[in-house]
């Protein structure tokens, strides 16, 4: 008798045997959901790939062509100027768009339609207009010590980095809702946008520096075209979604999964599941996770920028900073196809842990991981065969002695870090953000460090070296992140 009221409250006023009768309607619909999900994520993640992998090859095309077409100073300012935007905008605008993503992914997993965009607009502008701050305030040093006197640089910085608050919320938002066609078309608009100001300077249409540098400005604002579309897609899959629920009363209050399972195991469980389904972001909830991610971005773009930046500051020779950028874009080159994974695979494992379970979880990040060793294995030793002959004569142009062991240590680390993204994404999606941000930091400290040593005399040999040493720490920290939330569910499960 406990539990009349509970259930009466839970499922609108109707009894317990309403509950059953609502229970069976929904049960024999639920594999199909699932079935669901499961191919909306292979098929997205395709789609996605696609989109991605072709941003990826332009992005490397852009800075090839800018390496052509201008002199060695000129291209080394559109790499750091490159590298410092893409640290900024990864932590401070990605933690919302993987915000978003997990929330809407959520929530949608367990029914409910409504999402709560508030809080992570004030989060968002909040760290836009820190940036902004931060910029004018440091723009005499940004101008003269980092662009060595070029304005438009610094001017290409602040606009640019503004626009791509926009461009990732979109990310989020689609992400969440699970658009990867139109994620894909986002990223792709963004590149094919850039690399046309390099093109044009390459076939004389345009000249110099500064019109290679605003292709970097110009192409978060091209790729908002995509966004009308998103929305007029949503308006129209929910004028078809009331047509078809608009003829049945029973449809209408119809009720899911996770409210009858809460009511029928009693009032305890029914809180906690009315808590996880129904309780709106809180500002407090949504500023934590974002603080966090904002660290495992940090982190993330230490890795593959703080060589670039220690080289710079401390080598004889002033072009060996744009050589470890170019080395290291093999890593960064593979990591941007793999976000077409990433941005799948944290909705996709937010939905699995809500309704499908360990099981379908640990699958999950086990075929994404095997196939990342594959690719990993496959890259490295291509490096190490023809790597210095394609980095010299292929993509760059620059007489530098590159060697293939050292290549294949970049490799190597792209493979590690690319599992611990897998890893990190699952510690996202069971809300372990805090905990993966520490191992995260962890490793970006140890690189920097190794960096600032001469234990290895010969710069980049010591960024090859660092970021594979990095690279292992992480993934073993983030390994063990994962297995002991595995105990606990599987713990959990058996009490």
């Amino acid at each position: 008798m406990a539990r009349w009221p509970s259930c009466a409250r839970r499922f609108r006023g109707r009894c317990c045997s309403c509950a059953f009768s609502a229970l069976a309607r929904e049960r024999p619909r639920t594999p199909h959901r699932a079935a669901q999900r499961r191919s909306g994520y292979g098929s997205g993640a395709r789609v996605l790939s696609i989109g991605i992998a072709s941003t990826g090859l332009l992005t490397f095309a852009y800075f090839s062509i800018a390496s052509h077409v201008l002199g060695e100073g000129s291209a080394k300012r559109i790499d750091l100027l490159w590298s410092i935007m893409f640290v900024i905008i990864s932590v401070i605008y990605r933690p919302i768009e993987q915000l978003l993503s997990r929330t809407i992914a959520e929530r949608r997993a367990r029914g409910h339609g409504a999402h709560a965009l508030r809080v992570p607009m004030l989060i968002q502008a909040a760290f836009a207009l820190t940036f902004l701050a931060v910029a004018l305030a440091l723009k005499g040093k940004l101008v003269d010590d980092v662009f060595e006197g070029q304005q438009a640089l610094y001017d290409v910085l602040v606009v640019g980095t503004l626009a791509y608050a926009a461009s990732y919320f979109a990310r989020g938002w689609l992400a969440g809702h699970q658009r990867f066609g139109l994620f894909g078309g986002l990223v792709l608009m963004e590149s094919v946008s850039r690399i046309s100001f390099a093109i044009a300077v390459a076939i004389g249409v345009a000249s110099g520096q500064t019109a290679v540098a605003l292709g970097i400005a110009a192409a978060p604002f091209v790729s908002l075209v995509v966004v009308p579309a998103a929305f007029a897609r949503a308006r129209a899959e929910r004028a078809r979604g009331a047509e078809e629920s608009g003829g049945g009363h029973e449809d209408a209050a119809a009720i899911t999964v996770d409210e009858a399972d809460a009511a029928l195991a009693g009032p305890g469980t029914e809180g906690v599941q009315e808590t996880a389904a129904h309780a709106e972001l809180s500002l407090r909830r949504g500023g934590g996770f974002a603080f966090w991610v904002s660290g495992i971005m940090l982190s993330e773009q230490t890795l593959l920028n703080a060589a670039v930046l220690t080289v710079d500051a401390t080598a004889r020779h002033r072009a060996l900073a744009g050589i470890v950028f170019n080395v290291l874009l093999i890593a960064r080159a593979p990591l941007q196809l793999f976000q077409a994974i990433q941005t799948s695979l944290l909705p996709h494992l937010t939905g699995l842990e809500a309704t499908a379970g360990h099981e379908a979880f640990a699958r999950a990040i086990r075929t994404t991981v095997l196939a990342i060793l594959a690719f990993a294995a496959a890259l490295s030793l291509g490096l190490l065969l023809v790597g210095p002959f394609a980095m010299r004569h292929v993509f760059f142009g620059q007489d530098f002695n590159y060697t293939g062991a050292g290549l294949a240590l970049i490799g190597i680390g792209m493979g590690l870090h690319l599992c611990s993204g897998a890893l990190n994404q699952a510690a996202l999606a069971r809300d372990r953000a805090r905990a993966a941000a520490a191992c995260w930091l962890l490793a970006a400290g140890l690189f920097v460090a190794w960096m600032l040593t001469p234990a290895i005399s010969e710069q980049l040999l010591r960024a090859e070296v660092g970021y594979a040493g990095a690279t292992a720490v992480l993934v073993l920290a983030l390994s063990a992140l994962y297995r002991q939330g595995t105990r606990r569910i599987e713990a959990g499960a058996g009490s």
